[in-house]
């Protein structure tokens, strides 16, 4: 239909008219044949001083491909991909110059923009059926490109890149600290609840990165000893310095069994807790905030004092939190022998709680995944996705003198140290 047309289009049942979308849609589909152009103008230039015999330019336009509708968050835009055309005759050992659009591929009919939420919707229980149904509203009239063989095959695509990730070379890799906690999730269509192993490192440059991953039963010792051999079976040769984690006792045997020189730091958020869960509701506020100075105090000395304190005072009534808090008190306070900078980052397994909160929220809004397999790939591809988004850790430049062995005492470095780890 022409721009001058006086005819007026009829809203067709269904169809939502929306005047700002069509602006941006019209402002996009500008741009992307704008953006078209210049790239062949640029792959013209490079081969600008190739002749023909008779002086004709080789390497010409050779019009456009047939419209197409590529599929975009803003809805579907139309496009013709620019064609080039190699003059010169074929044979005599000439290889052809072919032209192939990295901004439109040949055979692309979406953006990988909407590859992002897709492993979500499928993977919170929509099912292939219903894809083109729940597009609609945020895509257009019937989702294009989005059928269920696609979303079927980027299911695959999925699994596939776990797979690989699963397999990944480890041995130029290095991690000085690392973060371990089991999380359950409940699938919808499974009679328990599955136990999701998960490990972040951090890497000498300060960068958090998911370092393992695996689907157990529960957080026994021989599941985490299974994690921690594949790691280091994959080429994780140095054990980390420091490694933060709850008071599971299957992931501390493992370790000392699979890095034996790694420390241990026990989680303050776990903690925190499991003794105030032994107060009376009433008490709680007051508690939190005691053990919270605890674990804030600016030396080591200052932090078992305030232990003492606490000792002291809830003793003879409330014996059993006194004993939650005074159990492993080394591990708890081994933070202060790294430096100040850190502590921040290692008093606490959050890094993991944090991510998997939101997994948690989105798990129990659609009352589970619908299957082991699909909620271990939800987990995988959330984390994956927060990953990108984590923060690194404060102090970076500290990392290389804790790799090097240099001696923390509440947070500073002792001047002439000697290494902590002779080994």
């Amino acid at each position: 239909m022409k721009d001058d047309s006086t005819i007026t289009a009829l809203k067709q049942p269904g169809l939502i008219i929306d005047p700002l979308t069509e602006i941006a849609r019209d402002g996009a589909r500008r741009m992307l044949a704008l953006a078209l152009r210049s790239e062949v103008d640029e792959f013209l230039a490079l081969y600008s001083e190739e002749r023909l015999e008779d002086g004709r330019s080789r390497v010409v336009r050779h019009g456009h491909g047939p419209d197409r509708a590529i599929q975009t968050g803003i809805g579907p835009i139309e496009v013709a991909r620019p064609k080039v055309r190699d003059r010169a005759p074929a044979g005599a050992g000439r290889e052809r110059i072919r032209f192939s659009s990295a901004i439109l591929p040949k055979w692309a009919r979406r953006t990988r923009s909407l590859d992002a939420p897709l492993p979500v919707l499928y993977l919170r229980g929509v099912s292939m059926g219903d894809f083109p149904e729940a597009l609609t509203a945020l895509l257009g009239k019937d989702a294009p490109n989005l059928s269920p063989g696609v979303i079927a095959r980027l299911t695959a695509g999925w699994q596939g890149e776990y797979d690989r990730w699963q397999r990944r070379d480890l041995s130029a890799r290095r991690y000085v600290y690392i973060w371990a906690d089991g999380v359950y999730l409940q699938a919808r269509m499974e009679p328990v609840a599955e136990c999701m192993l998960v490990i972040i490192g951090a890497t000498p440059e300060g960068k958090k990165e998911l370092l393992g991953f695996q689907v157990g039963i529960r957080e026994s010792a021989q599941n985490w000893r299974e994690l921690l051999v594949d790691l280091k079976a994959r080429g994780l040769g140095i054990a980390p310095e420091l490694a933060v984690g709850d008071g599971a006792l299957g992931f501390w045997k493992a370790l000392d069994e699979v890095f034996p020189g790694t420390r241990h730091q026990r989680c303050w958020f776990h903690k925190i807790g499991n003794v105030v869960n032994k107060f009376p509701k009433p008490m709680i506020p007051a508690v939190t905030a005691e053990l919270r100075d605890i674990h804030h105090a600016e030396t080591r000395a200052a932090a078992r004092d305030a232990m003492t304190v606490f000792a002291e005072k809830y003793a003879a009534k409330y014996p059993a939190a006194v004993k939650c808090l005074q159990k492993d008190a080394d591990a708890m306070l081994a933070f202060f022998d790294f430096p100040a900078e850190h502590w921040e980052h290692l008093r606490t397994s959050n890094p993991i709680e944090s991510v998997f909160a939101t997994v948690r929220h989105r798990t129990v809004r659609t009352k589970g995944a619908l299957s082991q397999k699909t909620a271990r790939l939800m987990v995988f591809t959330l984390v994956q996705a927060a990953s990108k988004t984590w923060r690194r850790l404060q102090g970076a430049n500290q990392l290389p003198r804790v790799i090097e062995g240099v001696i923390f005492t509440n947070g500073v470095a002792t001047p002439d140290a000697t290494t902590q780890n002779a080994a």
